[in-house]
């Protein structure tokens, strides 16, 4: 199979100058309810495509690939983070990799991007992690920002994940070996950054009014979700408990994940959920802007983008 045609970089040099601007989307918002809810992209993580099916074979794995017209070696992870307005908090969802892995030059944008997209970070009053993964609070270890939020900023993180990352557990992950220090590394950084401001919390939280987190396990310890819930609609930011791969395939574990099994009853439960109730889902790694239902099918399930609002 030739080599995916996906390649953003030339695209944009063969119609803008440096520095003319994105001509590439990079957030997009839904309103819920009484609640705002913005996605943004912070950018992609190359990866191998055999952390997205540690389970099965490479025949089964490559078949869905092609099927996308995908590179069979390498996969462009989506990474997207989420800014929601309820009242007067502003409450961020995770804040993307950072700019501290060389490795990763397609990502690291979030920051940027909330400041290009006018918001203040300093008008920021809560953050929810939804879990220590160097992708999701790597960051708010940028250098300078954390002069820029507030000093009294409230970072909602599950107790249960404060608590694994202290002496975190690899065994029954399969990531690359350069990974689990990276990780590590950006976990022991937040907590030393933020241990002023993390708020830990057991089951569930009330953020703010129609936005709370639960915790879901599976893909760490301490993973949660983000449900903003508002005039009878609903959209729950799952974090990474949903990759592209597990619509079709709910059962195919992820390499990054620290309890594979439990994750794949994490997912299926929220899939369920989503299909049973109309709800909208948006996710970590799934194609920006990551916003849609979840249908049933006889296999699996089925995700149903929402059609853009122009």
């Amino acid at each position: 199979m030739s080599a995916t045609t996906r390649n953003v970089q030339p695209v944009l040099a063969a119609f803008g100058k440096e520095g003319s601007g994105e001509l590439v989307s990079s957030r997009y918002g839904v309103r819920i309810g009484d609640v705002d809810v913005v996605l943004i992209s912070d950018g992609v993580l190359p990866l191998p495509t055999s952390t997205m099916s540690t389970n099965v074979s490479e025949a089964d794995r490559n078949e869905w690939f092609d099927g996308r017209f995908l590179q069979r070696d390498m996969f462009d992870w989506a990474l997207n983070i989420a800014l929601v307005r309820s009242g007067e908090r502003l409450i961020l969802i995770d804040s993307g990799v950072g700019d501290g892995f060389e490795y990763f030059t397609r990502a690291g944008q979030s920051m940027m991007r909330l400041e290009t997209a006018g918001i203040d970070l300093s008008a920021i009053t809560d953050i929810v992690i939804t879990h220590m993964h160097m992708d999701h609070v790597g960051g708010l270890n940028n250098d300078g920002v954390k002069a820029k939020l507030r000093p009294n900023v409230r970072i909602h993180v599950a107790a249960a994940e404060v608590e694994f990352w202290k002496n975190p557990d690899f065994s029954r992950t399969v990531m690359p070996e350069s990974v689990p220090p990276a990780l590590r590394k950006a976990a022991a950084t937040f907590v030393e950054l933020y241990s002023e401001n993390i708020m830990q919390f057991d089951q569930t939280v009330q953020i703010a009014a129609g936005v709370s987190a639960r915790v879901t396990g599976g893909h760490t310890p301490g993973h949660c979700v983000v449900d903003v819930d508002s005039q009878g609609e609903k959209l729950t930011f799952v974090g990474d408990a949903v990759f592209e791969v597990n619509f079709d395939n709910p059962d195919w574990q992820n390499g990054f994940e620290h309890d594979p099994e439990g994750c794949v009853d994490v997912r299926i439960a929220l899939f369920d959920e989503a299909a049973a109730t109309g709800s909208l889902l948006a996710a970590a790694h799934v194609a920006f802007p990551s916003i849609g239902h979840v249908a049933k099918t006889d296999n699996g399930y089925r995700f149903v983008p929402v059609q853009w609002d122009y």
